[in-house]
């Protein structure tokens, strides 16, 4: 059976949310390889319509060879949303009906991992129901103040189990969780 696999970058005070604001200055070629890592071990990735939206508006036109542009325009894209008519994007397709019974189809079906990016509801959902396999949370040391967090409002626990830790040379916490 195939993981999911999600990966966010997240900032200490929990924030989730626009991390194109606030991680550019700790990326360097360490967490580079970590989240290489991560898109390569996937040949699926997994998206709800606001992430599925930045991401065909930001690789979707790329004329620049950019090696990352080409991975994510040949990556299979399976978006889930209640308001997409159609999803435009190459090799990306809706994912129709009871969203818990079809990630369970996706997981059935052969191939490597799925993989999650941002999508934050959508990951939020699938944490609670047990159908994410590992969390990969790249902490940025840095306090953003307001934003949306990982997991916001009331809810049951979530017990997790902390699989690895690496902290990185530029101060950023790469943890990884799996289902405690």
């Amino acid at each position: 059976m195939r993981k999911i696999v999600a990966g966010l970058f997240m900032s200490l005070d929990g924030v989730v949310e626009s991390p194109d604001k606030w991680t550019f200055q700790y990326f360097n070629e360490e967490l580079g390889q970590i989240v290489g890592g991560l898109i390569a071990a996937s040949d699926t990735l997994l998206l709800g319509r606001k992430t599925y939206e930045e991401f065909a508006g930001f690789f979707g036109n790329d004329t620049s060879g950019s090696p990352d542009a080409a991975q994510m325009n040949g990556v299979r894209k399976v978006v889930v949303s209640t308001t997409l008519q159609r999803a435009d994007w190459q090799n990306s397709s809706l994912l129709q009906g009871d969203v818990t019974e079809g990630v369970n189809r996706l997981k059935q079906e052969a191939g490597q991992n799925i993989g999650m990016s941002g999508s934050n509801t959508l990951l939020r959902s699938l944490l609670r129901q047990g159908l994410v396999d590992e969390l990969h949370l790249l902490v940025m040391p840095v306090i953003v103040g307001s934003g949306k967090r990982l997991i916001e409002g009331e809810g049951d626990q979530l017990p997790l189990a902390l699989a690895a830790s690496e902290s990185l040379s530029n101060g950023v916490l790469h943890l990884t969780y799996r289902a405690a």
